[in-house]
């Protein structure tokens, strides 16, 4: 992470409580769970526990891809573990969540990229109450169809792909990843399931322009891309990719601002934005708008 220092007034907070840490990785462990809070090492995990929520990573810890912005470990992943979706339901129901989130590593390995254990996941979930709203980050599939029509045909509430940055810094921020790729299988996923809402995130402060992050935007709307994440990217060692710039509070509303003009259905742009921070909140914001 970036030494508190070096933070500007504006991204710096006090650090978790300790005790709540320990207590959700005690939960967590016991459930043979994973999180993306802690993987990532996500500066929002110690409000995201206090408040009893995470965001569940499935398929294990271990990613195939080696994206330079990411703190998750890379390499050689163990076997899908059959029992994670019944895992995850009991850690639903400890946890008395009503919005669950739930992403993974990028499995390049498996024939279908893990779709099959993320539609199960929103299977077991749906069985243990339908009331529940399920939102699934996904990778990108390598581009296949087929695995992403298992996640939808699963009728998840949110189907989140973050495009993470502008097709300028992909060769070096996600290597293994493409911009026209990930724009298009949000743009699949909208035709073939109209009625699952779609979303997608940003970082910014890897090096873009203002210009490149408006013509992101653009190039989401005309995928009918329904929801919209920007948050300020922060280093997680001196190994990753540096931080260029720290975009200002000002900048991020700015964004919001345009973003809704363009005609998202919601917008959340702010410097400690992540994709599934407050997940629920934007739910329930833009299911009260519509009322």
């Amino acid at each position: 992470m970036v030494e508190h220092a070096r933070l500007p007034e504006w991204l710096r907070r006090a650090a978790p409580d300790p005790s709540i840490l320990a207590r959700m990785k005690d939960l967590l462990d016991g459930l043979q769970l994973h999180t993306v809070c802690e993987s990532a090492d996500c500066p929002n995990q110690g409000e995201c526990f206090a408040h009893g929520t995470a965001t569940f990573m499935i398929l294990g810890d271990v990613c195939t891809r080696n994206c330079t912005f990411c703190a998750v470990k890379t390499g050689r992943p163990l076997p899908v573990d059959a029992s994670e979706p019944e895992h995850m339901v009991e850690a639903t129901r400890r946890l008395g969540l009503r919005h669950v989130v739930i992403t993974s590593v990028t499995r390049d390995d498996l024939d279908d990229g893990g779709a099959a254990q993320f539609a199960r996941c929103v299977v077991a979930l749906r069985r243990y109450d339908p009331s529940v709203t399920v939102e699934v980050l996904i990778p990108d599939f390598q581009g296949s169809f087929p695995p992403l029509k298992v996640v939808l045909d699963s009728s998840p509430t949110i189907l989140n792909h973050n495009v993470e940055t502008v097709p300028r810094l992909y060769p070096e921020v996600r290597p293994q990843a493409n911009y026209e790729r990930s724009v298009e299988l949000l743009m699949k996923a909208k035709a073939e399931a109209p009625q699952v809402l779609t979303k997608s995130g940003l970082m910014i402060g890897l090096g873009e322009t203002r210009e490149e992050v408006i013509e992101v935007m653009r190039d989401l709307r005309e995928a009918d891309c329904d929801f919209l994440t920007i948050g300020q990217y922060l280093q997680p060692s001196p190994q990753h990719h540096p931080v260029v710039r720290f975009v200002t509070p000002a900048e991020f509303e700015e964004y919001k601002n345009v973003g809704e003009e363009m005609g998202f259905k919601y917008v959340a742009s702010a410097p400690f934005v992540r994709s599934s921070f407050h997940a629920a909140e934007l739910l329930r914001a833009l299911n009260t708008r519509n009322d």
